[in-house]
Formats: structure tokens, C-alpha cells, sequence
């Protein structure tokens, strides 16, 4: 058992190790000595758990899909699917400027020089839509609205967000953006009576909010 945790200690300190060299130098330039070197670890450590610099990656992109999908789970006060989107993109961009290992996961999810292991883009697409639909559902879209058209002007905005403030620009990241973001889309979105009852600058509708309890990272 003590040896478990503390492998497993390890595990963790070289995705987080590696995900900050990641966001820091890019996949091409990181090594696997800069890594194990602020892991604390040695390499031979280090190749234990990964057998190479693409399979850290893909650990880190693991371990930022599973925290985006904290930052996305309705809390008990979540009145609305809409209100829910509009919270999870305002808990995902907070994720982006605190939360190193989400924000590598992103950036390595936008790397063409390597194979993706979690498609971390196609996920957040994939949970909007199921969103936008559970949102239909509730006659909260306007006439006419293709939940798959606004699934992909939604991700397309926030990825874009995401990449434009990982140039060193963290305003495109801030609330002020993404809510002007909203207040320019939701009148297209919603139904007039839904419209009135979301709260475009972010509410405590999810688990990732300020004030929510959330889970500690594994």
C-alpha cells in the first residue's frame, strides 16, 4: 500500500511537472530531463510511469479531461441547461488561467506535431452539444436554432478564447470577454423566456463555481 501511494504520489507530480513545462515550451521543445528535473524524480522514474514524452502528454491530457468534466457538473442549484453552459464556459476559462494542467491539456489537444491521445476539444464539443439538446428539451432555444450550428459557434469561441490568451493576452480569457461573448449570443440562442432568466456573467449553477465544493485532484 505505501508503495501504491507513493507511486502514485510520483504519478502525480510528473503530470503536473510536465504539464507546466508543456504550457511553458511546447511538446517539440519539453524534455524529459526538464521534466523529471522539476518533478523532483529521476528519469528512470520518470519511464516507469511513461515510456515516453507522447504518453506523458497523453497524461496530462487525461488528467485535464477529467478536470473540465468537474468544471461542467451541475451543482443542486443549476435551474436550467442553459444557465449550466453559460457556467461551465465561465469555470472552464477560470480553469484555463489557474489550472496549469488544463490548460496544457488544450494546447496539447492543438498540437499537430503529435498524436493526440484525449481529444480534449472534441469532448468539450461533444458535452455542449448534449447540453444544447437537453436545452431543447426544455423549450429553451429559439425557433429555428440547430443545436449543432450553435454546439460549434460555442466551442469555436471558446477554444478561440483559449488560444488567443495562451499569446500571454489573459483578457480573452476573462469573465468581462466571455460575458460579452454571451450577452451577443443568448438573444440569437434562447427563447425569449428563457432568455430572462440567465445570468450571463456566471452564476453558481455548477460544481467548479466559487462557493461549490470540488473534489480534490487525483
Amino acid at each position: 500500500m505505501v508503495k501504491q501511494e507513493r507511486a502514485a504520489r510520483t504519478r502525480r507530480s510528473l503530470i503536473l511537472a510536465a504539464a507546466e513545462v508543456f504550457a511553458e515550451e511546447g511538446f517539440v521543445s519539453a524534455s524529459l530531463t526538464a521534466i523529471s528535473r522539476r518533478a523532483g524524480v529521476s528519469n528512470g522514474a520518470l519511464h516507469f510511469h511513461f515510456d515516453s514524452k507522447n504518453a506523458l502528454a497523453g497524461g496530462v491530457e487525461e488528467e485535464a479531461a477529467r478536470r473540465v468534466r468537474r468544471l461542467s457538473v451541475a451543482g443542486p442549484d443549476c435551474p436550467t441547461a442553459l444557465q449550466l453552459l453559460v457556467d461551465s464556459t465561465h469555470a472552464l476559462m477560470r480553469g484555463l488561467d489557474d489550472d496549469v494542467v488544463v490548460r496544457a491539456g488544450f494546447e496539447l489537444s492543438g498540437d499537430i506535431s503529435r498524436v493526440a491521445g484525449v481529444d480534449l476539444r472534441s469532448e468539450w464539443r461533444s458535452w455542449i452539444e448534449t447540453v444544447l439538446q437537453r436545452a431543447a428539451a426544455q423549450g429553451a432555444l429559439a425557433d429555428g436554432v440547430s443545436h449543432d450550428d450553435a454546439a460549434s459557434a460555442i466551442l469555436a469561441a471558446t477554444v478561440g478564447f483559449q488560444v488567443l490568451g495562451s499569446r500571454g493576452d489573459k483578457d480573452w480569457i476573462s469573465r468581462r470577454t466571455l460575458t460579452g461573448f454571451w450577452e451577443l449570443m443568448l438573444p440569437r440562442l434562447a427563447a425569449r423566456d428563457a432568455l430572462d432568466t440567465v445570468v450571463t456573467c456566471g452564476s453558481r449553477c455548477v460544481v467548479g463555481a466559487p462557493g461549490m465544493p470540488v473534489e480534490e485532484p487525483v
